[in-house]
Order: C-alpha cells, then sequence, then structure tokens
C-alpha cells in the first residue's frame, strides 16, 4: 500500500478541498431541501469521469452513489448532506476565520463530505483504473431526520464497511451507542384559566412526571450511562384555559452494551409508580423509534490501517464511542460494520456556534484515501 498511498496523498489538492467545503456549506440544503448540493456534487464527481448514479427515495430526492475498482465495493465512504434547519436564513453559508470555518453544517456534516470527496478525487487521479480499491462513495439525504436516504440505499446493497464522516474530532469510532424515543402523553381536564380548580391542567401532571423520572438512579447524569434529553414539550393553544392536553418527547441515548429494549421496560416500570404519587394522572407512554448500539473492536484491517495511517500524518490517534444517533445504527443493523470518524465536534453542531478545523478535514481525507487502500 505504501507507495499508491504516497501517490494519492500527494494528489489530495488542499485549495479544492476547501473550495468543495465552502460551496457545501454554502448551499442550504436542509433535510427535505436538499436537490441543490446533490446537482453540485453530481456535477463535481462527473468532472472526474464518474458515471453518478441516482437513488430515489422521493420525488425530487435521491441519493448519490458512486464505484470504483472493478468489482462490488468492500468499503463504502457514506456522507450526509442534509442539515438541521438555519438558525438564520441570512447567516447560514461559510465565513473563514483564519484556519476554522464556520457554517451551518460545517462541522454536521460537510466537512466529512467535502473531505471523502477529496479523497475520491485524489484516487481517481493518482491510480490508473486497474490499481483503484473497491470502494464506493454514497451521499445520502434525511440523515437528520429518520434516515430515510440510508434506509432506501440499504434496501438493495451490502457491503462489509462503511466509514461515516460524522464529527468525532477525527477519533476513530468502532463502538456506538443506541438510541431510545420516547413519547409521553398526559390527559387533563380543560377548564377556563381563571377557575383551575374545576379542571386537570395537563401540563402540571407532566412536569410531575418528568420530576418523577428524573428522581429515578437511571437518570442521574453523575451517575448513569444514560444519556437522556428532554428535547420537546407542548400542549394545546387553546387561548385561557387550562389545558387538557400535553405532550413530552425524550432523547434517550445508551451505551453500545444497553439493550433498548431492557431500557424501555424500565422506563415504563418507572411511570407506573407515578400513578400512585400524583392525583388524577392519565398518561400514555410510546416508544416509536429505538435502535440498538454496537461495538466492532479493533480485530479488523481498519483499525491496523488508522494505526498506521495516524502516526504518518503525525496525529494522536483516538478512539471513542459515537454517543449520538446516526445512520450508523441503521447500517449496523442491515448487517454492515460501520465506522464513525470525521472531523469537526458534536458539541457544537446543531447549533449557531458550528465550525471545523480546516486542518481537521485535511486530515479526514488523507485517513479516508488509506482506509480505502488497506480494505483490500
Amino acid at each position: 500500500m505504501n507507495g499508491r498511498l504516497e501517490s494519492v496523498l500527494a494528489a489530495i489538492d488542499a485549495d479544492r478541498l476547501k473550495r468543495t467545503l465552502l460551496e457545501l456549506v454554502d448551499i442550504y440544503s436542509p433535510s427535505g431541501k436538499e436537490e441543490d448540493i446533490q446537482l453540485y456534487l453530481e456535477e463535481l464527481l462527473g468532472r472526474a469521469g464518474y458515471a453518478v448514479e441516482r437513488q430515489e427515495v422521493e420525488e425530487d430526492r435521491y441519493n448519490l452513489r458512486v464505484a470504483m475498482g472493478g468489482k462490488e465495493p468492500q468499503l463504502y465512504l457514506v456522507g450526509h448532506v442534509d442539515t438541521v434547519p438555519a438558525w438564520d436564513l441570512e447567516e447560514f453559508g461559510a465565513k473563514e476565520e483564519g484556519s476554522v470555518i464556520h457554517g451551518l453544517g460545517s462541522a454536521d456534516m460537510k466537512g466529512g463530505c467535502a473531505a471523502m470527496v477529496e479523497a475520491w478525487l485524489a484516487l481517481t487521479a493518482a491510480l490508473p483504473e486497474s490499481e483503484r480499491p473497491p470502494v464506493g462513495l454514497l451521499l445520502v439525504v434525511g440523515e437528520e431526520e429518520n434516515g430515510d436516504g440510508s434506509a432506501s440505499f440499504l434496501k438493495s446493497c451490502r457491503a462489509p464497511w462503511a466509514v461515516i464522516g460524522e464529527p468525532t474530532g477525527l477519533a476513530a469510532c468502532f463502538s456506538h451507542y443506541g438510541y431510545l424515543e420516547a413519547g409521553f402523553v398526559t390527559h387533563g381536564l380543560r377548564s377556563h384559566s381563571s377557575l383551575p380548580e374545576l379542571g386537570h391542567n395537563a401540563v402540571e401532571s407532566m412536569l410531575r412526571v418528568l420530576l418523577h423520572l428524573g428522581r429515578n438512579p437511571l437518570f442521574n447524569r453523575e451517575q448513569s450511562e444514560i444519556v437522556y434529553s428532554i428535547r420537546e414539550m407542548r400542549s394545546s393553544r387553546k387561548g385561557f384555559v387550562v389545558p387538557d392536553r400535553c405532550e413530552a418527547w425524550i432523547d434517550l441515548h445508551l451505551p453500545p452494551d444497553r439493550d433498548p429494549a431492557a431500557l424501555e421496560q424500565a422506563i415504563r416500570r418507572i411511570v407506573s409508580g407515578a400513578e400512585r404519587q400524583i392525583a388524577g394522572l392519565d398518561l400514555s407512554v410510546d416508544f416509536d423509534f429505538a435502535s440498538a448500539g454496537y461495538n466492532l473492536g479493533l480485530d479488523n484491517p481498519l483499525a491496523r490501517t488508522l494505526g498506521e495511517i495516524y502516526p504518518r500524518l503525525g496525529l494522536p490517534m483516538a478512539l471513542d464511542s459515537f454517543r449520538s444517533h446516526s445512520d450508523g445504527n441503521l447500517f449496523f443493523a442491515a448487517g454492515w460494520k460501520p465506522l464513525i470518524l470525521g472531523p469537526g465536534a458534536l458539541e457544537i453542531s446543531h447549533t449557531p456556534e458550528e465550525r471545523v478545523e480546516f486542518a481537521e478535514v485535511l486530515a479526514a481525507a488523507r485517513i479516508y484515501a488509506a482506509l480505502c487502500l488497506g480494505i483490500e
């Protein structure tokens, strides 16, 4: 691999990579409205001589897929092109400050997408067709909503490995947290707001339920391994009344070895006890989405390649477990082995402070190229 890797690393063009990243961040592509960015990427890859396959997800929404190497890919570089909605439609675009690039999606995960495209272009430029590795590049839609892009792809394609460029600060995540979404609904009795004693306030019931949950050791943030976040709470908007309905959604992330089904049962047991403490409680609980975590271990060709490329690039190699939900859960459930590795920081993703160090994006392109060559 050494001779070919040197040629590929030399072909990685930092100026081209930065230009690609800036242009990607400047294209607004929230989930459901990804066509403009896919047209841009399709044209970019087409100029490199590839016939880019569109994989329809729904009308005007499609994944892009390309492959090299002359046989079925053994590894896919996977990036999602969609973002969460902009905080400010006048301020979402790219902004350079020294070595840092700010903007919606810069870390999650247009930095990873740009690095994957650059690795692909470098492999194409440096190697004759007969020497290119059997790998694919997949650019999907819909990850920030329900993963419908990856779900569509996984219906018809299977490969041993995927590298997904979520922001990990270049830490290699061979393990991944599981995810459980809990939905709570409390019901009450509507009355005029000036006469609350005649009604039953569903919001007050919900607050008491959430406090009851929070007192359980399972949700002690200082001691429990379970990561939970009350994502949303809303009630009926019926004017000057005591609300008769309240809904809340909780995101739960659990370590790779924890079973989402067991956590669901534990939550049901906890809230069943709330009925004895909250007068008049009328509560329903649903778990609409669950995804198991995984741990791939380190005895595999990707881990060995990373052990060689990080010192070669003068980078410390860090290992971690990816703490959020991602398309990696979907790939693993479909029988793949997904490594999560990309530039940027998860903690500032989905915030107005989102940014990425360009040096990390450049390093990611080199790492992705090495992983492609190391899979053979």
